[in-house]
């Protein structure tokens, strides 16, 4: 007899692989960052506006790439964003100055600022809606699998291929994804070929007429906490993605295989925080009935959790306490990844492209200041634990800030007003 895979779980499975070599291309660069650096003469401030490249043009396609993602859908929409960013991690072991290598990595970002709002788009309809915690917190354990795995893969690439050959094998492994996601994937659930029945009951009802345009102001008056808050989070999860590497490397002078060793270990912890985070906060849901409570009893968790794990580093520096309270860090700040991207679908389904860029634009945003920040003060100071004390205050206001989103209450037709400028009326 032959095995069949349901199509739903196949399209989950390509999104966890997607979102896996997102982050491979997105976090390769801190790896070999020390050889990028040494060749091309850069400073660490020089090395941080490098870092944040990838963020302004991901910044900036968050909401229009969300867009994209609900007008024309995910089929189309994720190809073409494969094609780009496979092409400027290629183009990336080619560049031979700074202002290259800053094209390079703003291509990338380019490329990439759609595809979580388009995958969030995609397990709208491909995904149960008791599960979308779930879906949301694999997908990005799979994310963070890619952050664990590319210090020790980039390092066997470069001490193989050089670190430039390392992003042309990785550029070329997107190019397949792409082409692999393009033939299968189809936008409505029902048009694929290989699903059933008993898999169409199971997904969310999909909205009947024509769609109206994206009400910007009541969704964006209802989005702003989610987006300050995964601003909060997205700090430490660049400090973490850039530096790291860097970190062990100059604090314990490490050379590149033990260096990506220890970082490959924390970054391991957030595989566990992610793939946990999204469980516990369905469980959560399914047993109390209160999306509030299970969305945010989880990301304030995290947010403390996080807070709490990185005290230690103000009085210790050990290289084993450190990396212990860097892995705690880590893994509870991935905890809040399932119950945050599940937040725009629960507070705009009919929008959740859209509604989940309007949120990505935090961490984008800290994906430009916080690796800048950071190489500002190594390079003023010449602390490199500064930044991750930095980050304790950061933490502590994104636990505070979680409070003020409301999951719990749906977008509704109530809030859009209508043409002639008055509300729409209860149906």
């Amino acid at each position: 007899m032959r095995l069949r895979f349901k199509a739903t779980h196949v399209v989950l499975a390509m999104l966890c692989v997607m979102y896996f070599i997102t982050y491979i291309d997105r976090v390769n660069i801190g790896t070999a960052a020390s050889e990028i650096q040494k060749e091309l003469h850069l400073s660490n401030t020089q090395l941080g506006f490098v870092f944040s490249a990838f963020a302004y043009p991901y910044l900036l396609f968050q909401v229009f790439g969300g867009w994209v993602g609900d007008h024309f859908g995910p089929r189309k929409t994720l190809f073409w964003c494969g094609l780009i960013w496979a092409l400027s991690t290629i183009g990336t072991g080619f560049v031979t100055t700074l202002p290259m290598l800053f094209v390079a990595r703003f291509a990338l970002g380019f490329g990439e600022g759609a595809t979580f709002p388009t995958a969030t788009r995609a397990m709208q309809y491909w995904t149960p809606s008791s599960s979308r915690g779930f879906a949301q917190g694999i997908t990005h354990a799979f994310s963070r699998l890619g952050n664990s795995v590319t210090p020790p893969l980039v390092a066997v690439l470069m001490a193989w291929l050089t670190w430039r050959g390392s992003f042309v094998v990785l550029g070329v492994v997107s190019l397949i994804w792409g082409v692999v996601w393009v033939s299968y994937f189809r936008n409505e659930p029902r048009d694929h070929r290989h699903i059933t029945e008993d898999e169409l009951a199971t997904l969310p009802p999909r909205p009947t007429g024509v769609k109206p345009p994206v009400p910007w102001g009541p969704l964006l008056s209802r989005m702003w906490p989610v987006t300050l808050t995964y601003f909060c989070y997205g700090w430490g999860l660049w400090l973490y993605l850039n530096w790291l590497p860097l970190f062990f490397k100059n604090s314990f002078g490490l050379d590149l295989k033990h260096s990506a060793l220890f970082s490959s270990g924390v970054f391991f912890a957030g595989v566990i925080g992610d793939s946990i985070g999204g469980v516990i906060s369905d469980a959560l849901l399914k047993r109390t009935g209160s999306v509030r409570f299970a969305r945010l009893s989880v990301v304030v968790t995290g947010f403390v959790g996080a807070l709490a794990s990185l005290l230690p580093i103000l009085f210790v520096h050990d290289m084993t306490v450190v990396a212990l309270s860097l892995s705690a860090g880590f893994f509870f700040s991935e905890l809040m990844i399932g119950p945050m991207w599940s937040v725009p679908m629960d507070i705009a389904p009919r929008y959740s492209g859209t509604a989940s860029g309007i949120m990505n634009m935090g961490s984008a945003g800290a994906a430009i200041a916080s690796p800048l920040v950071a190489g500002l003060v190594i390079d003023v100071t010449g602390n490199w634990y500064l930044p991750f004390i930095m980050l304790i205050g950061v933490l502590l206001v994104g636990a505070v800030s979680a409070f003020m989103m409301h999951p719990e209450l749906p977008f509704t037709e109530n809030e859009v007003r209508m043409p002639t400028g008055q509300p729409a009326t209860a149906a």
